[in-house]
């Protein structure tokens, strides 16, 4: 979940992930978490999962920072977010060239968020997978009738 993980003086324990993207690339989906991990860490207000967003170039033989952003997950926009088809499903940024940033943002509301993008997410991987079974039903068929090829 994390490279890195502290507890401050306050009592508050923060893991850490680090998502480095090369500007000069067009398109970086990075996965940050799986969501049934964050809502059980989110269960103690004290966690915090924060993420480094680290933004470079690449001169030759030369790496440079251009932005490093330290930010709450929950201060990411779910405009910039999606869930991909991992596990429970995988919080992944959209695209690192559009990074949207909402200072200070409810956790509680972005966590509600998260459930309805999962209550629309959830329905669509059902239906995904009925058609993979039933596409694997008419291949068994098809290989039911079939003689083997090594008698």
């Amino acid at each position: 979940m994390a490279d890195l993980a502290f507890t401050d003086n306050d009592g508050f324990y923060t893991v850490v992930d680090v998502k480095t993207h090369r500007e000069d690339t067009k398109f970086n989906m990075p996965n940050l978490t799986s969501v049934e991990r964050l809502a059980r860490f989110y269960e103690s207000d004290s966690n915090i999962f924060c993420l480094i967003l680290i933004r470079y170039v690449v001169k030759g033989t030369k790496v440079t920072a251009t932005e490093v952003t330290f930010t709450p997950i929950e201060f990411l926009s779910w405009e910039c977010l999606t869930v991909g088809a991992l596990g429970w499903g995988q919080i992944q940024i959209s695209n690192s060239n559009n990074i949207k940033i909402i200072d200070g943002y409810s956790r509680k509301k972005w966590m509600l968020d998260l459930c309805d993008t999962l209550l629309e997410f959830y329905p669509k991987e059902i239906q995904k997978i009925q058609e993979r079974i039933g596409r694997f039903e008419d291949v068994k068929a098809y290989w039911t009738t079939r003689d083997d090829v090594w008698k």
